[in-house]
């Protein structure tokens, strides 16, 4: 069995076993929790296919395209999310559980069967229209990452910024992927008027073991310079440290802020790992077959900040966690912000400048 030593933060990681599947995060696609049967794939060693795991894209139509919220510890009340499922494929994240809500597996289905909203942007202009509403920034890529590999075809991202863009509404993006610096010309005029910030999520420097957790998203070195080129063309960029993995990737938060600072970021925010529902069981497996070593030092670290469990989503303490581990963290990250002259100022879009989307019929509406 091969070995191989990763460079950043000296995490050694192992082969697993029985072979991950290329490009893949998750390592089983067990029934979701709502299922009638569960059923679990088992190697029995008499057939292997090496054959890629293909990814299934479903048009999905949705009736209303901004999701609201009113939960008291995240920064925005509404958001859209272009696609269901991620391609990134990333094991640890917390919305794979979303998926069990159709019938599919947290695991591999998550990141194989896709589910897109080719009516987003019309969706958009229809509920932008409504007299009743009113602006406040809308978040891109809360649950699911809007620049994952298949927007690159469908653009549906690139078709709700237009509409955004052509109403002057204020937008945040978060995402992984290089792939945002396409959209640059209509990020960067919005940015002009001070209708739009990027964040980069940045677990890890480590492209080995970036590329075990996160296969499919872009290389650390890459989304570095993609926060370099946005913030280059006058974009308001941000980092995101996330998620923090107590014993395996904690070690490099200062050397994610320095870097992103480098790279012409201004604010930086971070949150600890996350295990609801059936994340804990996809998290735990991958973690016992590329570090088993490090596994039973990392979970207890885990229940630590997590008042003793595998997850705590109480209000104010999923993020950030809680106990003396949670604590040297929001110390360290404190004090590197401050060092490095990140979140000296908050960056607040402007809801001035948005026009009423006028729909055909409401021109007299003026008179």
């Amino acid at each position: 069995m091969q070995m191989a030593r990763a460079v950043q933060n000296h995490v050694t990681l192992k082969a697993p076993p029985h072979p991950a599947i290329k490009g893949r995060g998750a390592l089983s696609n067990e029934s979701g929790r709502y299922e009638a049967e569960q059923r679990v794939a088992v190697d029995d060693g008499w057939h292997r296919d090496d054959t890629p795991l293909r990814t299934e894209i479903f048009m999905e139509t949705a009736r209303r395209i901004i999701t609201t919220n009113k939960s008291p510890d995240l920064p925005f009340d509404r958001s859209i999310n272009p696609y269901r499922g991620c391609e990134h494929g990333c094991v640890y994240c917390y919305a794979r559980p979303t998926h069990t809500y159709m019938g599919l597996s947290a695991g591999l289905d998550f990141e194989t069967k896709l589910f897109a909203k080719p009516g987003a942007a019309k969706l958009l202009t229809k509920e932008l229209a409504d007299p009743k509403y009113r602006p406040k920034a809308i978040a891109l890529g809360t649950n699911t990452d809007p620049y994952q590999p298949i927007e690159k075809r469908l653009k549906i991202t690139r078709s709700v910024l237009e509409v955004l863009a052509a109403h002057d509404h204020p937008c945040t993006i978060v995402t992984k992927s290089h792939l945002v610096t396409r959209d640059m010309d209509i990020i960067a005029a919005m940015a002009a008027k001070g209708l739009v910030k990027v964040f980069l999520s940045i677990t890890t420097l480590n492209k080995q073991l970036a590329r075990a957790m996160e296969p499919r998203a872009a290389t650390p070195g890459l989304r570095l310079d993609t926060l370099k080129q946005l913030s280059g063309a006058g974009i308001p960029t941000g980092v995101m440290v996330a998620p923090i993995i107590p014993a395996l990737t904690d070690g490099e938060l200062e050397s994610i802020l320095e870097q992103a600072a480098q790279a012409g970021v201004k604010q930086a925010g971070y949150i600890m790992l996350r295990l609801p529902l059936e994340v804990k069981y996809l998290f735990k497996d991958w973690l016992e077959q590329i570090a088993p070593y490090r596994a039973d030092h990392v979970m207890r670290l885990v229940h630590d900040i997590r008042n003793g469990r595998d997850n705590d989503p109480r209000w104010g303490k999923r993020m950030r966690g809680t106990g003396p581990y949670a604590k040297m963290i929001a110390q360290r990250f404190n004090k590197a912000v401050a060092r490095l002259g990140l979140n000296r100022e908050e960056l607040l879009l402007d809801t001035t400048l948005f026009r009423t989307a006028q729909q055909k019929g409401q021109q007299l509406a003026l008179f």
